[in-house]
């Protein structure tokens, strides 16, 4: 068994490899020693909404892309941890579709009762990552924030878990540096309640795009202008919201599109996805891929073929989001304890290329969420993770594409059963589209003076 494991980041991945352990420690493993490194005040990722934006209070690129009013845009019943419910952390069933502080609760909520707290280091920076070949270890500069202080620490084995959406792609466009109004990435975006009024563009053509549209038009965007690259998403949008091919250029504040036509608009989001980008780690370690449900030269989808050593948690394009990286870092773990052993090179490749090979004939999202539910499954049927209900996420997310189709003001407006537990959710009190307030007490009813018949 290896000695000494860094694992880079606290957020749900990092979280999810330091419960892996802690849960065969409870079981009366040996476990290694766990240095996680996260560069931010606190844990929870993307989850530790900020309100910064740009430049975090270190000089370092804000790593976080949370915005306020996100409500989680697939069933909770998909990301539910097996071995800790929603209804162990709330004492009750909660419906479908929480805003963001109920998931960041949620998910802190294992955190604290596994006890992992301890073994991160907080406002510390990875700055390098390189490998030394005769001593077959990892050495790993870090920085801490606090103080300014540089080490190099060494270890046996390193888990990326630093995520995937922090380094945004922003694309140029003619015209843009004389255009009166407000350019960003959703990266940037923070509070809906700022375009009240306004003509906003958004660029891009997936999730970010449909949700960040329908928020800012929510709260009071006079009208929202979508501008895809491949193809519309054809949502039923609510009056106010249209969609255009790709723009093609601005002139003051008019934008044209590729069809011809024109819009006024006062401020332009991105919603252009982000860049897997890992300056920290020496190029011979650093994974090198687009946003895809089967990265390259990751064996099993988290084993580093170069390296196999050094490990890369939730790089994929994601459906699934906890219930994988809980696979992921089950697996990754029992690597580490010398339970599971890696057949060589070669043979990874052979694998991933299959993998890959059935990613390119994939025809729709249906076929995708199977596809990311069949790695799943590849990964947890040699593991100890706790059985639920694979098949039953995979019918919910089906139903949940059914449903945005049929209304995407509605689609959260809707209740799935728990693949733990069986419990059938409640529908929320208030429709997703009038409710304003995303708190957790109002979103539980345990605002003060909070009474959900309006009475």
């Amino acid at each position: 068994m290896v000695a000494r494991v860094g694992i880079i980041g606290a957020g749900p991945s990092g979280l999810a490899q330091l419960h892996a352990f802690e849960q065969a420690r409870s079981q009366g493993a040996e476990v290694p020693e766990l240095v996680c490194f996260e560069k931010q005040g606190d844990w929870g990722g993307l989850w530790n909404y900020s309100w910064r934006s740009g430049l975090d209070e270190h000089g370092d690129p804000c790593h976080g892309s949370m915005y306020r009013y996100l409500w989680s845009n697939g069933p909770k019943e998909c990301l539910e941890f097996a071995d800790y419910t929603f209804e162990e952390h709330f004492g009750r069933p909660i419906p479908s579709f929480p805003p963001r502080a109920v998931l960041e609760d949620y998910i802190l909520g294992r955190a604290g009762k596994s006890g992992v707290r301890r073994h991160i280091r907080f406002n510390t920076a990875v700055r390098w990552v390189d490998f030394d070949d005769v001593a077959r270890t990892f050495l790993v500069t870090v920085e801490s924030l606090d103080d300014g202080v540089t080490r190099t620490e060494e270890f046996d084995q390193v888990v990326v878990a630093s995520g995937h959406f922090s380094i945004p792609n922003v694309p140029s466009y003619p015209g843009f540096d004389a255009f009166p109004g407000r350019i960003m990435h959703s990266h940037d975006f923070r509070d809906s309640q700022e375009f009240a009024g306004k003509n906003l563009l958004v660029v891009g053509g997936s999730y970010s795009a449909e949700d960040i549209a329908l928020q800012t038009k929510k709260y009071g965007a006079n009208s929202v202008t979508i501008s895809y690259r491949s193809a519309p998403m054809e949502f039923p949008w609510p009056d106010g919201i249209e969609e255009l091919p790709e723009m093609t250029k601005a002139d003051g504040r008019t934008v044209g599109f590729v069809d011809g036509s024109t819009r006024d608009v006062d401020a332009i989001i991105f919603c252009t996805g982000y860049k897997h980008h890992f300056p920290f780690i020496a190029s011979d370690l650093r994974l090198a891929t687009k946003n895809v449900l089967y990265p390259p030269d990751l064996y099993k989808g988290v084993f580093f073929t170069g390296n196999p050593n050094l490990m890369y948690l939730g790089m994929q394009d994601q459906f699934y989001t906890f219930t994988m990286f809980d696979a992921e870092a089950w697996y990754a773990r029992d690597y580490m304890l010398g339970r599971i052993s890696l057949p060589g090179r070669e043979e990874m490749e052979k694998d991933i290329a299959t993998w890959r090979s059935r990613e390119g004939s994939l025809a729709d999202p249906v076929e995708q969420i199977d596809f990311q539910a069949d790695h799943i499954d590849d990964l947890l049927k040699e593991v100890d993770y706790p059985d639920f209900d694979m098949n039953l996420t995979r019918d919910h997310f089906k139903k949940w594409e059914h449903d945005k189709v049929e209304s995407i003001i509605g689609y959260r407006d809707r209740g799935f059963s728990s693949p733990c537990t069986g419990t059938q959710a409640p529908l929320h009190h208030t429709p997703w589209w009038e409710a304003m307030d995303d708190s957790l007490p109002t979103f539980l009813g345990t605002a003060p003076g909070y009474d959900e018949t309006g009475d």
